[in-house]
């Protein structure tokens, strides 16, 4: 069968693994990587000894790349700024494009994307490797088909992203505005900032955030935030997060009329009352509760992560399945992000969803107008500079 020709754009850390830890590992079936590029010629010195692919062409120009008819398509591995640059350049081209997340740093670039998207023959796709997870998918199976009713509350304390200062001083980009766009909430985070609207089959309709800001560590953006949702039917949720705390805790729990789903150590537990808990205190004439049966729940036991994502892409390009991401939903994760960074902007003041775009940038240029210039020891990492550099995670 004939592979999908891939490209990747950005040969720093999660570029390098996708060459060398899934396509040199004969993970990904139906395709194989053609062509690479990174603006650093030491990096592309460095992955050409690292590779068992000697056939890969090789460019520092990424519109080159793209223009030279090799791929059919491409992986978007640059700091998070560009991801809607260059999606955009592969879309018009009728390029096929996986973005590594974020969609974006902020909606009014990411939905400009996504208007392209919309009318372009190529497929777009975001890499939410963590959709592919037996455990969460089960969560929004239950969830979606009734099985814990009503949404009342959503809590999840994502907690265990300890990072040191070295890390934070690892890459001139990192933990500032002007070349991250924020902190934990737009690098550690996205996965899990995606997962709590899908899983949950709905985004709030209010936000409240509230954010520190280098609070563990010498940075300019987040370092902790606690968040407050509120949805449209009147459930509430929490989301906690930070990269100061050792050791840390990784707890999602939803509840629901009907009982409550709780995902922690990789297992899903469901909690089922015997009867709606809503119709149960409005006609119960007793005081006690309502009984409870309590079950680990299986799933699949697939969880196939990045690889599971490319194959997906590669093999419904090939007709051989369906697309399980579309790309143009990245953009609600983003507005989560946004929303609970503005409202820390604004003291903990409530942020309306949609937000209101122009006053995002606007608060968001005003901080990337002074943002610190880092100087990044070479001895740490060697740091891309210029313009559509790799991405070090």
């Amino acid at each position: 069968m004939e592979k999908i020709k891939f490209g990747i754009i950005g040969l720093g850390n999660q570029g390098r693994n996708y060459l060398i830890n899934e396509f040199d590992q004969g993970k990904i079936e139906n395709g194989v990587v053609v062509a690479c590029c990174d603006i650093n010629p030491v990096k592309i010195e460095k992955i050409k000894k690292e590779t068992k692919n000697k056939d890969i062409v090789y460019f520092t120009n990424y519109i080159e790349m793209l223009e030279s008819g090799l791929c059919d398509a491409v992986l978007v591995e640059v700091p998070h700024y560009q991801h809607p640059k260059v999606v955009i350049e592969c879309l018009n081209r009728g390029i096929h494009v996986i973005c590594d997340k974020p969609a974006g740093v902020y909606t009014k670039q990411v939905r400009e994307m996504n208007e392209v998207a919309k009318k372009s023959k190529a497929h777009f796709a975001m890499l939410f490797n963590q959709r592919t997870n037996c455990v969460y998918r089960k969560m929004r199976e239950i969830i979606a088909e009734g099985g814990i009713g009503e949404i009342q509350r959503v809590n999840w304390i994502i907690t265990n992203w300890y990072r040191t200062q070295y890390y934070y001083d690892s890459g001139s980009w990192r933990a500032t505005w002007a070349g991250e766009g924020g902190g934990v909430l737009i690098n550690q985070c996205p996965h899990q900032i995606d997962l709590i609207q899908w899983v949950v089959g709905q985004m709030p309709k209010k936000v409240r955030g509230f954010c520190e800001y280098g609070k563990w560590h010498d940075i300019e953006v987040e370092d902790e935030v606690t968040a407050l949702f509120e949805y449209e039917n009147g459930a509430t949720g929490v989301f906690i997060t930070t990269t100061g705390e050792n050791p840390g805790t990784n707890r999602f729990e939803v509840s629901g009329t009907k009982g409550k789903l709780l995902c922690e150590d990789e297992k899903l537990v469901w909690y089922k009352n015997e009867v709606d808990s809503a119709e149960y205190a409005a006609s119960a004439k007793t005081m006690l509760g309502i009984n409870i049966e309590i079950t680990e729940v299986e799933t699949d036991g697939k969880n196939p992560q990045h690889a599971g994502i490319i194959n997906n892409f590669a093999n419904a390009l090939l007709g051989i399945e369906e697309f399980f991401v579309d790309g143009t939903e990245g953009i609600r994760g983003v507005e989560l992000m946004n929303a609970i960074e503005l409202s820390g902007w604004k003291d903990g003041e409530a942020v309306t969803l949609p937000i209101d775009e122009e006053e995002y940038l606007k608060e968001l240029n005003i901080r990337r107008a002074t943002s610190r210039h880092k100087v990044v020891d070479d001895s740490i990492v060697m740091e891309t500079a210029g313009t559509f550099g790799s991405k070090e995670k």
